[in-house]
């Protein structure tokens, strides 16, 4: 492959029915908005099929801070005590961030907009009364929407068994199913946790389970979504590609996490 002023130019090679297509190498990330952080995708297309899928996280320095977004469950699972209701909050507003993406790929810009505000409201304090009233009205909005539900059902369908083989523990696994199913999944667990938000009893160190998925494991859940992405966008239309991210939302800050010294993972 050329480049003709910076642009990637095609290659030749055969598809299934043994004619010629144009074989293009195109990397998605790490900077796109509405993007995984620090995510690069490295696909190669034939027409505008996706044919092979490379993964490549960006190289970033360990960490011993924990990802924002498990901070409550990883503390708890140190022994900190916290509340029920603080990490209900910090899952709605994980996955109120997620839906944002998810919609603003989706191309419903004003769901997004008003996503990402009641997200905001959650991370600053707001009661659990406050974030349901405003939650309620778009999740059933969502639900409704005939056009979403047009243009995701079908697209990166993991079935719960084959979830499980990878090693994937959160919504992706609950949904079994397809990119309108793990939305669907978001939505009623915003629903639930946005009604928690004011629980003071403390989070039981069983319920190690962050947005992405059980956090108490050696492999941190979003390794196994990463995972999970070339059998997902393999032989799927470029157009729908970042859909499926979007679906599966890895958060690439659990990759470069290290637990402290003398941390335990479960396996229960």
């Amino acid at each position: 492959m050329g480049l003709v002023e910076g642009l990637p130019m095609a290659d030749r090679a055969d598809d299934r029915d043994g004619l010629r297509l144009d074989v293009l190498h195109v990397p998605l990330g790490p900077v796109l908005a509405d993007w995984p952080a620090g995510l690069i995708l490295h696909l190669t297309l034939q027409g505008d099929i996706v044919q092979q899928v490379t993964v490549e996280p960006v190289a970033t320095p360990p960490s011993p801070s924990p990802p924002f977004w498990d901070e409550p469950w990883l503390r708890a699972a140190s022994g900190e005590h916290i509340s029920r209701g603080d990490a209900a909050r910090r899952l709605c507003a994980a996955h109120l961030d997620s839906l944002g993406r998810f919609f603003a790929v989706a191309g419903w810009d004003d769901m997004a907009a008003r996503i990402r505000h009641v997200r905001d409201r959650a991370l600053a304090g707001a009661t659990a009364a406050e974030l349901t009233s405003l939650v309620s009205p778009l999740i059933r909005r969502a639900q409704r929407s005939r056009t979403l539900r047009w243009l995701t059902t079908g697209l990166g369908t993991l079935p719960a068994e084959q979830a499980r083989q990878r090693g994937v523990t959160g919504p992706a696994l609950v949904a079994d199913g397809d990119a309108y199913s793990r939305m669907l999944v978001w939505l009623e667990a915003v629903g639930r946790s946005a009604a928690a938000c004011d629980v003071t009893e403390a989070l039981d160190t069983a319920e190690v389970v962050g947005p992405r998925g059980r956090v108490d494991m050696p492999v941190p859940p979003s390794k196994a979504l990463l995972d999970s992405l070339p059998r997902l966008l393999e032989g799927t239309e470029f157009a729908c590609a970042r859909i499926i991210v979007a679906s599966l939302d890895p958060d690439l800050d659990e990759l470069t996490h290290v637990p402290a010294p003398g941390t335990v993972h479960s396996h229960g």
